[in-house]
């Protein structure tokens, strides 16, 4: 569910701009994300990186087309927001606080949360992610400079990419703790 969450905005852009026009498919995908960020606060989550990060991407990229240059074209409008949002997760392994660790924190217990596995963990899964949005990026590089290609290709490669991050996001935790088991407080139930 938070997955489908974290990623409704990526998917609402994609499928607009394939039906509407960019600063639309923008200003919705910032509402969207707006919209998942206002129900996390409700719900006692904190703000997210990448929440915040593309609200200011998508709705700043909105404006800049509607005001400045509407003659972007498609391919470069994918393009930004996926140098946007891999800008985003590169800056923030380089502030070491990966942005996954704000969704796996609250996901696991505090005792779990202050494991030295855990955080390595965060910045392995944050890397897998980090590699996927480069991938998606790739396939918008090789769509504006191979225009004959299919745009199947360039979707096939970007689903290819999300969908094995989001598979490896939940692998990985469970593949840890087969190998090294639960954390100590977890086998007496506290």
């Amino acid at each position: 569910m938070m997955i489908l969450l974290i990623l409704a905005p990526f998917g609402c852009f994609a499928l607009l701009m394939l039906v509407t026009s960019a600063p639309v498919s923008l200003f919705a995908a910032a509402a969207i994300c707006l919209a998942v960020i206002a129900y996390d606060l409700v719900r006692g989550r904190s703000l997210k990186i990448l929440g915040a990060g593309s609200v200011v991407l998508f709705g700043a990229l909105g404006g800049y087309i509607a005001l400045v240059d509407p003659g972007l074209s498609t391919a470069a409008v994918k393009l930004i927001v996926d140098a946007g949002v891999f800008a985003i997760a590169l800056l923030s392994i380089a502030f070491r606080f990966p942005f996954t660790l704000q969704y796996a924190r609250e996901m696991v217990d505090p005792e779990t949360a202050k494991l030295p596995g855990f955080i390595k963990a965060s910045y392995i899964i944050t890397w897998v992610w980090t590699g996927a949005l480069f991938a998606m990026m790739a396939a918008n590089v090789l769509m504006i400079y191979s225009p004959s290609l299919p745009l199947w290709s360039g979707l096939a490669i970007a689903f290819a990419a999300r969908n094995s991050a989001a598979y490896f996001t939940k692998w990985y935790p469970q593949h840890r703790r087969a190998k090294y088991g639960p954390p100590a407080g977890a086998l007496s139930g506290s």
